[in-house]
């Protein structure tokens, strides 16, 4: 079945592929909050909190990444189970002065949150706004 989906498929696998590839920094310690503000004064930060037992959260992922059109050198990606890591979730709520959602993406740069949006904003956030 594969040779004839590539024959008569009008898909673009290509980017079909970049987007479900995207390079994900898995946010796992609190330690890692000091390495993404200081690296933001080089380039944006971009956290995204996801929740694995919310369909919601899914779905704004699968959206995120379908819409994610940044090259892997204009900001750093990273990604938190806020269920395995609820501690560091709770650190960066604080540590960047952002009310804790879920699904939520945080644009860090110069050590400070310069947006963040919770489930359907996400998907209209323009991202190139903050390179």
């Amino acid at each position: 079945m594969g040779i004839f989906n590539n024959l008569f498929s009008s898909k673009d696998t290509s980017s079909e592929e970049k987007k479900d590839q995207l390079v994900w920094i898995p946010l796992t310690s609190e330690d890692q909050l000091i390495e993404i503000e200081q690296n933001s004064s080089k380039r944006p930060q971009i956290i995204f909190k996801h929740s694995t037992t919310c369909g919601i959260s899914s779905m704004v992922l699968r959206s995120f990444k379908n819409s994610y059109s940044l090259e892997d050198n204009q900001a750093d990606l990273y990604f938190l189970d806020l269920h395995r890591y609820r501690q560091v979730s709770n650190e960066v709520a604080n540590r960047f002065k952002v009310y804790h959602q879920s699904p939520q993406v945080l644009i860090i740069k110069n050590g400070t949150a310069v947006t963040n949006e919770s489930h359907g904003g996400i998907t209209s956030l323009d991202l190139s706004r903050y390179i």
